[in-house]
């Protein structure tokens, strides 16, 4: 079984200010199959774990430890993690002009698998992972998030989900900006891919509106760089109700 292992994790970010301290020692272990929804409030780093773990320059790790199946994922480049199993869908897509949709997909995928996919076989499934996205077949040919709407760029990031296969998927904010309707499709899109791969999802959001459609095993509170709380998904219901404010006291904040 897979598992994704954070261990003590502390990051720092240069800001204009100088060095700022963003994580603050984060344990958490998802296992393959799992689905961890992290929430908190706005500037508590959710977005920077998620960062962090794709390998971003920006953010650096001044303590700590991320495994993946027992390897060093901090000792990786980023095209090393994706090839080892590890996904970002981004809160800003961004675009890529000049690169088709097609185009980008095939070689990431030939890249992480280290072969290219048959070519009758992968056009049949970009087509049937499109159409299961309610993305229109001409959007193939049209550069990556060029144009797109919110929404579109979305759902292009769950293709690109369900078509790269995995091991572990962080989605960052991806129910931002989206109306109900795409709401539901992105959503059915990571429950069919996680049906069909059994990755193991960590889901950051600052609503309980997705996790009716993504049922998360378990639900983390994220406040000033850790994780303070931590249950079931009855925990997302009880943030629905109480907000954040019992956990804003001046040792959390400070």
């Amino acid at each position: 079984m897979s598992v994704l292992e954070i261990k003590d994790l502390h990051v720092s970010v240069q800001t204009d200010q100088g060095v700022t301290q963003i994580l603050r020692g984060v344990d958490l272990t998802i296992k393959e199959g799992e689905i961890h929804a992290i929430m908190g409030p706005n500037g508590s780093g959710k977005s920077t774990l998620a960062y962090t773990i794709a390998g971003h320059p920006k953010y650096k790790v001044e303590s700590g430890s991320i495994t993946l199946d027992g390897a060093d994922v901090l000792a990786m480049t980023v095209d090393q993690r994706a090839r080892a199993g590890l996904f970002l869908a981004m809160q800003y897509p961004v675009e890529i002009p000049g690169v088709t949709v097609t185009n980008f997909l095939r070689t990431a995928k030939t890249a992480i698998e280290g072969e290219a996919p048959p070519i009758r076989k992968w056009i049949k499934d970009v087509r049937e992972s499109m159409a299961a996205l309610r993305m229109d077949k001409t959007f193939a040919e049209r550069n990556v998030n060029e144009g797109f709407s919110g929404g579109e760029k979305k759902r292009n990031e769950i293709l690109q989900l369900e078509l790269l296969k995995p091991k572990f998927a962080v989605l960052d904010e991806t129910d931002s900006g989206l109306d109900v309707d795409a709401l539901k499709t992105v959503s059915e899109g990571v429950n069919r891919a996680k049906e069909n791969t059994g990755l193991g999802l960590l889901l950051i959001t600052h609503y309980t509106r997705i996790l009716r459609y993504i049922q998360p095993d378990f639900v983390h509170v994220f406040v000033n760089g850790r994780i303070a709380e931590q249950g079931g998904p009855e925990l997302a219901d009880r943030l629905e109700d109480e907000g954040y404010d019992r956990f804003l006291t001046p040792s959390n904040v400070g």
